[in-house]
């Protein structure tokens, strides 16, 4: 992405959604100028040491969930730059003062049975 040449396009704000939106549009070809104001960029999806030299922690966000899914995603060389996909069997949990915790499963049938009388609201 040129800085010295005319844009076709200028995309403003290098986080996941700028980054995809100007690498389609390089991709088909048209002239894209991006801005970022931060001095990484990243956005919400950003790594960096902030305790320990070695010890990468994210700066932002750490779940994506829906990003295994995505087209755009897939269509970028990701593993070769080392990034594994990783899915927990617990997508999430919620407390419950007084009550067992609420856990959500990656299987529905294990996630409603654990849902006592809500089961058969959780399932339709």
């Amino acid at each position: 992405m040129d800085q010295g040449a005319a844009a076709d396009y200028i995309v403003v704000g290098a986080g996941p959604n700028g980054l995809a939106a100007a690498i389609t549009l390089a991709c088909a070809g048209q002239r894209v100028t991006l801005f970022e104001a931060a001095a990484t960029v990243g956005g919400g999806v950003r790594s960096a040491e902030l305790t320990l030299p070695g010890f990468t922690h994210d700066v932002c966000s750490a779940v994506y969930p829906l990003a295994i899914g995505s087209p755009f995603f897939e269509s970028l060389p990701l593993a070769a730059y080392g990034v594994e996909w990783i899915q927990p069997g617990y997508a999430l949990a919620h407390p419950l003062e007084g009550a067992p915790s609420v856990v959500l499963q990656r299987s529905v049938e294990a996630t409603s049975a654990a849902l006592g009388r809500d089961r058969a609201a959780y399932r339709r």
